[in-house]
């Protein structure tokens, strides 16, 4: 022990651990007295250290035997000079961590363990660190420890609570992807790390981010492996205390005052952390300017990471670095100036300002410093021209946004400038509208914009730079007046100002300013004021001696009369009741009605637009406004009479939204229905009926109105469907719907049937009856009777005689549609409908319904006649005909003539067969009789099809009968069988394929039977394998040699038992003098269920039988002992003795399958059994 301060060698301690031991830390405590040391045997000891009369002493004390687990790592709680009076500073903590866990005891006032804490598993070569740091966490400042054994970093928190107990809470955890050697506390925020590849990790403990990482391999750290193998004392160490001591760098690694020592084999390294102003100077040395800054603003919010240097209340800290920060964007500004690229393409030079400008008006505006903005850093860039274009239009999205209002007037008189010689008129305006107009050259600024048609920028600067809100509206009307008093249609510039203009009297009229914001409050009266006398002028200020009274109202309703209008209505609701405002609504309304109704320059749609809005405002519960009634009779003579019958529907439409909006209170009903009917208004009748619940009337505005007319469908069913209407209004629009069924029926068949199908169902007898137009009936009863048209058959219940009608008119009106609705048409009676069919000479109708009748042969008939008939066309002799059928219209009905056949074939007998097919056979062929030449245009024609029907009816007449019958035709049994040579070879390629499908199959069944067989016969001749030695009934040996006839029966179960056992179980059966025997244990009824007996054939020579018997032939002694090993190996529990205790262990719970009664499940179970063993092997072979 020294005296650092004079080098004097204090004491020497001999007997602090026992001998033969190395030393692997010792350390003070916050007790100049008192000290720490940990040994290579894992024992901790205590020193204290005392000095009576002039002796200096040294009594050594074991805290923890190694014995109870070796500790390699200790650290006493050290407390900084202003800490020294914390609460928690007399227990003198200390933390030791052994190979399995840590534990944290206090040394005073008496010995104590306040914690244990086991690592769990991990990695026995990694190193156990610990490190003490006090931290400031919930408004108090306690110690925290900090731990770690590989790659997980645990931080505990050790607090004192009211009754001086140490409490011990867990924090976060610090997952890392390195294995750790050493851990460091930098300060109460900051840790640093050494992985074992000799990296260091900055790491934020609040967010665990890891902030810097540093290679100090360099270092060439020094371990103190051989402390911990203990060489110096003959190595006599722990394995385990070894291989932690390889990577053991404790007495290698200090740290003191925030500053970190690192012992190399030639030099010690410092390391520290940077300051906040060294950190941003680091980034500027490398010319990282805009690092720099994006650090130094993260200081300056406060959310910058391991920072050091700055103190002081918030505000002084944010003062010093928004200094610093002026000099870096000073800087930042000149250096962007100097490295400007001198040569090149102007594009290269905005690149290269528009990466550097942004950032420094960010910057500025961040730090609220816009006189460094607009005065240094912007004269700075005036220097270069595009650094100054670029620099203006950075600006643009902090005006819009409003960020950016106290602008100076020359940087926005050159903004302006510059967005007018990039003709950027667009965000010039919105700029405008945005800035602070004191910085704005007022005269320039609205030369400017009207000479650029900038309306919203102008009225911006009128409004608020002068408080005046007439003079934009007079420039205006200016613009838009001439044209429509001239009656000339507006310029796509003209719409857009009066549309600006309308909007720009509605903000004002509701207290907001133009384009966005408000007026202020104590000049919204005014304003409301002078806009309404402005508009009730009956003169302009220049305007010509012939002007026609109020101008702007005029001006206005042409226009756009229902925008005007909807502005004047939104104003009257913003107005209070009192005396001025009252007077300002009647006296505009005068006005309107003024100009609109004693001039005849306005559409039918402006005045009803004007009638419309009176009547919602007279329609009001506090309305003030009069208006002559007279003038409405005027409107609606104006209406339904008119000059001319142009504009009809917007007429209607005007006077309907009139009365929709109220406007009815102002008319005679009566003469308001017959001057809409005479000007065949019939939406105006029908809103007018409907309010007198007249609803049969209005099927007769459906009916006239040819716009709506498909919609009287709809309305007749919604009123007979729908609830809410009385009995009496259902059946008058009920009889009015039949009155006008006719009507209905031409309007839409379809949805007339559907209609009377659902409401109309028992007349529709009456109205087939009353219809006199034929084709209208047959469009009638098609829509209603044929189910692809969608009506639900079940709702009509007609007698056949109207289906016979339908088909009848079916076959009058389309012929051709009469098969296929046939097939689909539902209760025909057969008879009548084949005499229909027929009278029309419709054969394939006729003869579907003779097959559907059951009739096949009349059926048949029918077509071949049909076929006959247009062969016989074919082989006329006039050639010169024009009405020769089609050889397409032939193969047509052929193949129709072949269907039939072919389905109803399979339910005739062979006469019946050969009654279908040879008649078609012999039509096919006697027009190739009648021929005579082999040049004949359709021969080749008709032998195909020839061939088609023999290829037919082979499936049904054998080939002799059908070869037979055409040798024995007249024309082919005489001379040479040249004419059905091809007949005949057809028939015998067809004979030759279908022989040779037939041998391949065969074949292939053969194939697949004997592989079966063999199959079979493998399974049954395999021997037999016991699963055990002993029967299964006497439980003895199988090997017994009590009776001669005894013979041993081993079944395919595997269950082996003495025959003798079997017959006293009545196990055996004699039939046909052999004896057939069954397994007994497999069929017991004991087994819970009956099963299936299985007999089995003593196995005799044949070696068929699935029960193996055999005598008690002698075996020698290798014999024995090859079948005891057999039987021992394959010996294991029964799949049904596993499942008895499955159902005995779950017995209590719930009912199984198999019941067993006998026997104790606590005893006999094998799940008791500790030696019980599973034995695999796969199942014995069963019978099929």
């Amino acid at each position: 022990m020294w005296d650092l301060a004079s080098g004097k060698l204090l004491r020497s301690i001999t007997d602090a651990h026992p001998p033969g031991t190395a030393i692997l830390h010792i350390k003070f405590t916050d007790d100049p007295t008192l000290a720490i040391c940990n040994d290579s045997g894992g024992s901790v000891f205590e020193l204290s250290f005392k000095r009576v009369m002039g002796v200096r002493t040294c009594e050594s004390r074991c805290l923890f035997s190694g014995s109870k687990g070796e500790v390699c790592c200790i650290e006493p709680l050290h407390a900084k000079v202003e800490l020294r009076d914390h609460p928690i500073t007399q227990y003198s903590l200390l933390a030791m961590a052994s190979l399995t866990k840590i534990l944290v005891i206090g040394l005073k006032p008496s010995l104590k363990v306040w914690m244990t804490f086991p690592y769990g598993r991990m990695d026995p070569s990694s190193v156990p660190l610990l490190a003490w740091h006090f931290v400031a966490v919930q408004n108090s400042v306690n110690p925290m420890l900090a731990f770690c054994r590989g790659d997980v970093v645990h931080f505990l928190l050790v607090k004192r609570d009211d009754t001086g107990a140490i409490h011990v809470t867990k924090q976060k955890q610090l997952h890392l992807h390195y294995d750790l050697i050493n851990f460091t506390w930098i300060n109460s925020r900051t840790a640093v790390l050494l992985d074992s590849v000799e990296k260091l990790h900055v790491i934020d403990r609040q967010t665990q981010e890891e902030l810097e990482t540093i290679e100090i391999s360099e270092v060439q750290l020094v371990y103190n492996s051989s402390h911990f193998k203990s060489l110096a004392t003959g190595g006599n160490v722990s394995e385990a205390l070894a291989l932690v001591g390889e990577k053991a760098c404790y007495q290698s690694i200090s740290s003191c005052g925030g500053q970190i020592f690192y012992l190399g084999t030639k030099s010690v390294h410092v390391m520290t952390l940077r300051s906040w102003r060294e950190r941003v100077d680091h980034l500027l040395k490398q010319e990282r300017l805009t690092d720099a800054l994006a650090l130094a603003w993260s200081f300056y919010e406060g959310k910058a990471k391991a920072v050091v240097g700055l103190s002081g209340d918030t505000s002084k800290r944010k003062a010093v670095i928004a200094d610093r920060m002026v000099e870096i964007l000073l800087h930042y500004a000149d250096r962007t100036l100097k490295k400007c690229p001198d040569q090149g393409k102007i594009q290269v030079m905005e690149q290269h300002f528009q990466d550097v400008v942004p950032v420094i008006v960010d910057y500025c505006l961040l730090l609220q410093r816009t006189d460094l903005l607009f005065n240094q850093i912007y004269d700075k860039m005036c220097e270069n021209s595009v650094a100054k274009g670029i620099f203006l239009e950075c600006l643009e999205p902090y005006i819009l946004s409003d960020k950016l209002m106290g602008i100076t007037a020359q940087v926005m008189k050159d903004l302006l400038l510059h967005f007018q010689d990039k003709n950027r008129l667009e965000n010039m305006e919105a700029c405008i509208v945005h800035m602070d107009i004191t910085s704005l050259d007022i005269q320039q600024v609205v030369l400017l914009c009207w000479e650029n048609r900038l309306y919203d920028a102008m009225i911006y600067v009128y409004n608020s730079g002068m408080n005046d809100f007439i003079s934009p509206m007079e420039k205006l009307f200016k613009v838009i007046a001439p044209p429509l008093n001239a009656g000339k249609s507006l310029t796509d510039e003209q719409v857009v100002m009066g549309n600006k203009l309308l909007v720009y009297i509605s903000c004002c009229l509701a207290g907001r300013a133009y384009p966005l914001g408000d007026i202020p409050e104590d000049l919204v009266p005014l304003v409301k004021n002078q806009v309404f006398e402005f508009l009730i002028r009956l003169h302009s200020t220049e305007g010509s001696v012939d002007e026609e009274v109020y101008p702007y109202v005029r001006t206005l309703l042409h226009f756009d009369t229902r925008e005007f209008l909807n502005v004047l209505a939104l104003t009257f609701e913003d107005f209070k009741n009192d005396k001025q405002a009252v007077e300002y609504q009647q006296r505009i309304v005068d006005i309107l009605l003024k100009v609109m109704v004693e001039n005849s320059d306005f559409t039918p749609s402006q005045v009803g637009c004007l009638f419309t809005f009176l009547a919602r405002q007279l329609a009001k519960p506090n309305n003030t406004l009069f208006v002559n009634r007279t003038l409405f009779d005027q409107v609606l003579e104006f209406l339904c009479s008119p000059d001319d019958d142009s504009r009809h529907s917007e007429r209607q439409q005007v006077l309907l939204e009139l009365l929709q909006a109220g406007g009815i209170v102002q008319f005679e009903e009566n003469r308001l229905i017959q001057m809409a009917e005479k000007a065949e208004f019939y939406q105006i009748c029908e809103f007018m009926y409907e309010r007198e619940l007249r609803y049969d009337k209005i099927i007769g505005c459906y009916l006239r109105d040819p716009v709506r007319k498909e919609e009287v469908f709809n309305y007749i069913h919604n009123i007979l469907s729908m609830p809410g209407y009385s009995a009496e209004e259902k059946q008058s629009v009920w009889q009015k719907a039949l009155d006008h069924i006719e009507e209905l029926l031409l309007l839409s068949p379809s949805k007339a049937a559907d209609l009377v199908a659902i409401h109309f169902g028992e007349q529709i007898e009456r109205i087939i009856t009353n219809l006199q137009d034929q084709f209208l009936l047959f469009q009638f009863l098609r829509s209603l009777l044929d189910p692809r048209e969608g009506i639900n058959q079940d709702l009509i219940h007609l007698p056949p005689c109207i289906t016979e009608q339908f088909i009848e008119l079916l076959c009058h009106y389309s012929p051709d549609q009469v098969l296929e609705t046939l097939k689909v048409l539902e209760y025909c009676r057969l008879e009548e409908a084949i005499q229909i069919t027929q009278k029309h000479q419709l054969h394939e109708a006729s003869s579907y319904l003779l097959e559907k009748k059951g009739d096949i042969h009349g059926a048949f008939l029918v077509m071949l006649e049909r076929l006959q008939s247009k062969l016989l066309m074919l082989t006329q002799d006039d050639e010169s005909s024009a009405e020769l059928p089609p050889l397409e219209n032939i193969e047509d009905t052929l193949m129709k003539t072949i269907a039939l056949c072919q389905r109803n074939s399979h339910n005739l007998n062979q006469q019946q067969r050969e009654a279908l097919w040879f008649p078609l056979l012999e039509a096919m062929m006697s027009p190739q009789k009648l021929s005579g030449s082999s040049q004949y245009r359709y021969s080749e024609s008709l032998k195909s099809l020839t061939m088609q029907v023999l290829n037919n009816m082979a499936a049904f007449i054998a080939l002799p009968s059908i070869l037979q019958r055409i040798l024995q035709d007249p024309v082919y049994g005489k001379g040479k069988l040249g004419e059905i040579q091809g007949l005949v070879l057809g028939m015998l390629d067809t004979f030759n394929y279908e022989q040779t499908l037939l041998e391949t199959t065969t074949n292939l069944l053969n194939h697949d039977l004997h592989w079966s067989l063999c199959n079979l016969r493998a399974s049954v001749t395999r021997g037999l394998t016991p699963k055990q030695d002993y029967c299964c009934i006497c439980l003895q040996q199988y090997k017994r040699r009590q009776e001669t006839a005894d013979e041993i029966i081993v079944f395919s179960c595997g269950h082996l038992y003495h025959s003798l056992c079997l017959l006293s179980k009545e196990c055996g059966l004699v039939t046909k003098g052999l004896m057939r025997w069954t397994c007994y244990k497999c069929n017991s009824s004991s087994k819970g269920g009956k099963l299936s007996e299985n007999f089995s054939e003593l196995k005799k020579g044949s070696g068929t039988s699935l029960a193996q018997v055999g005598s008690e032939s002698p075996l020698d002694p290798q014999q024995i002992q090859a079948f005891d090993q057999l039987c021992r190996l394959n010996r294991g529990t029964s799949r049904l003795a596993l499942l008895t205790e499955l159902s005995r262990n779950h017995g209590g719970e719930k009912h199984g399958l198999l019941s067993v009664s006998h026997g104790d499940p606590a005893t006999s179970s094998v799940f008791q059994n500790e030696n019980f063993q599973l034995h695999l092997a796969p199942p014995p072979l069963t019978e099929d």
